[in-house]
């Protein structure tokens, strides 16, 4: 199985590159220039199913990527949405929950969250990459989403294979003690 290591953004200039949301703590090595990528993207997109690095860039705090398929902005519109996966044959050197405190976004998503009282918060709806911390986002009852910071203070259990979250959100947080 393949893991997402970033969302591609919007484009940046003219010339193909685009912004990308990291989901890799070493986009440096990740992004080296020549590694192929698979991609996810909608069906019917024209997304290609590959992506070869072209060049990759820090600027101001954010990543810029381009791709050797992508030579103008036109086409790295396109791109907006897309996951860019880890590529092909080193999926299986990552363990998924492998004992630490680290975990990708399908992993999370779908997962309940409960109180510590087991008492049903919601359920995990995605995994929002910040620059100072994570947010879980939850579907609370009703269809309304909140957004939790994700530190073992807030979110003290993370148990993948039991399909649940604790989440410990002080009074107010998500608004559910209203």
């Amino acid at each position: 199985m393949s893991h997402v290591v970033a969302r591609i953004g919007r484009p940046h200039g003219i010339k193909g590159e685009v912004t990308v949301q990291l989901h890799t703590d070493n986009p440096a090595e990740r992004f080296a220039v020549g590694t192929v990528l698979p991609t996810r993207a909608p069906k019917g997109s024209g997304v290609p199913l590959t992506l070869t690095i072209a060049g990759a860039r820090d600027h101001n705090g954010i990543w810029l990527l381009a791709f050797e398929e992508i030579p103008d902005r036109t086409g790295a519109e396109g791109l907006r949405g897309t996951r860019l996966l880890t590529p092909i044959g080193e999926e299986e050197l990552l363990e998924p929950d492998g004992g630490g405190d680290a975990w990708y976004e399908e992993q999370l998503v779908g997962l309940r969250a409960e109180r510590p009282d087991g008492s049903f918060v919601g359920t995990v709806a995605g995994l929002h990459i910040g620059p100072g911390q994570d947010r879980l986002a939850l579907t609370l009852e009703g269809g309304r989403t909140a957004y939790i910071p994700f530190v073992s203070a807030l979110v003290p259990t993370v148990d993948i294979r039991g399909g649940r979250i604790v989440v410990d959100p002080p009074p107010g947080l998500l608004g559910l003690d209203a």
